[in-house]
């Protein structure tokens, strides 16, 4: 006789909004015992230690210590089993592959870097799975491990057919069957994102955008892109390709009437990789890159040096005629910036990206500058595994 699904009211149900409850807070205080849970849950103590006891019989939690100067067996802590599931986060550019694997508490256990110059067309499974292995083997895991992987590529995949739009510059990944070619080379689910939709969801989850409903997160890198964050979600648009300001007719730039064909816009012309490099290289400020160009003018401005203060001041009016028309639309409490360019320029650069935008639009959203890509560390990365973290946990922490 088939079981009928729990009902709500029911013991069963109950009994899961309670593990629901005591992992989440596992997770956000650490270790804790069964009067501490008790406490923090409103449970008795028994239904507190039934609770662990059902936790760690499901693999769930584990015991670690007791409470300093409490003995028996009410003073035992009790921790998320981080073994419990991994997940995988994979920022891919034309020229590299980075990715981090994570344990279910979402601590960093193993990372990688491939370098993937002149790639081909063919070959995409086989380098996903060759960063990905050797980010397991870092952390002494085998990929049967990871239960999620999500990888952040420049463009977004139409919701229509499957094909990533928006990045003809990233050869072998616009087949329409991309996903579950992935899915079965890698034998585990495979979501693929939009990296600066990923680098807005780490600043949600860990940056400077917690608690905030509306956000725009502008990226300058090699490309430039945007994320936009209305009332808490992700906005993607149509065909995925909401925030592709790259694309976007610009004052000062020429005007390109075939971006598809040209993979470039106003806002690219102006403030992408290239067009910060001529300018740094105008002022005798150029250097190998174009984040190095602007931490040098950076270097420079700081001395008073009037070419370094100029290559900053332009590059910030760039940046904020992109915004002024972007906040014009969307009027959003914050406004991040984010990328190697960016973060090169840091505060310096970000005051008179403020200070231009002020006089370009009647928004005044807070302007800041991201801080987690400062320490080296990948803002899509870190929003891949935030977003896989929440998928395993949804499926592992559903205990009824």
């Amino acid at each position: 006789m088939a079981t009928s699904p729990a009902q709500p009211g029911t013991p069963s149900l109950l009994r899961a909004i309670n593990d629901r409850a005591a992992l989440e807070l596992l997770l956000e205080q650490g270790p804790l015992s069964r009067s501490q849970l008790g406490a923090l849950t409103g449970l008795s103590k028994p239904t507190a230690s039934q609770l662990l006891a059902r936790l760690e019989q499901a693999g769930l939690v584990v015991p670690v210590g007791t409470t300093a100067g409490r003995p028996g067996p009410g003073a035992q802590l009790y921790e998320i089993n981080r073994s419990a599931a991994h997940v995988a986060g994979m920022d891919v550019t034309p020229a590299r592959i980075r990715v981090a694997v994570a344990d279910l508490t979402g601590q960093v256990v193993g990372e990688h870097r491939l370098a993937t110059p002149g790639r081909s067309a063919a070959g995409t499974v086989e380098r996903v799975a060759e960063a990905l292995d050797a980010a397991c083997a870092g952390a002494g895991l085998a990929r049967d491990a990871v239960k999620q992987l999500v990888i952040g590529t420049p463009g977004a995949l139409d919701p229509a057919d499957g094909k990533l739009r928006y990045a003809p510059h990233l050869p072998g990944w616009h087949s329409p069957t991309l996903l579950a070619d992935l899915a079965s080379g890698l034998g585990l689910p495979v979501a693929v994102e939009n990296d600066v939709n990923l680098a807005a969801v780490a600043e949600q989850r860990l940056g400077a955008a917690q608690g905030v409903d509306d956000f725009v997160l502008l990226w300058a890198e090699e490309g430039v892109g945007a994320a936009v964050v209305i009332a808490g979600r992700l906005h993607r648009g149509h065909t995925g390709g909401a925030g592709e300001v790259g694309y976007m007719p610009l004052p000062g730039a020429p005007l390109i009437k075939n971006v598809r064909r040209e993979n470039s816009g106003g806002f690219q012309e102006l403030a992408g990789a290239p067009a910060v490099l001529a300018l740094a290289r105008e002022h005798r400020v150029g250097d190998r890159t174009a984040a190095e160009a602007v931490a040098r003018a950076r270097e420079l401005a700081e001395r008073q040096d009037p070419a370094g203060a100029q290559v900053l001041r332009t590059l910030a009016q760039r940046l904020a005629t992109g915004l002024a028309a972007i906040v014009a639309v969307v009027d959003p409490e914050l406004v991040l910036l984010s990328g190697d360019i960016p973060t090169a320029g840091g505060e310096p650069l970000r005051a008179a990206v403020a200070e231009e935008l002020t006089g370009l639009a009647v928004p005044r959203p807070r302007l800041l500058l991201s801080a987690l890509g400062a320490a080296g560390g990948s803002p899509v990365v870190a929003g891949g595994l935030q977003t896989a973290l929440a998928t395993v946990r949804e499926q592992v922490f559903t205990t009824a």
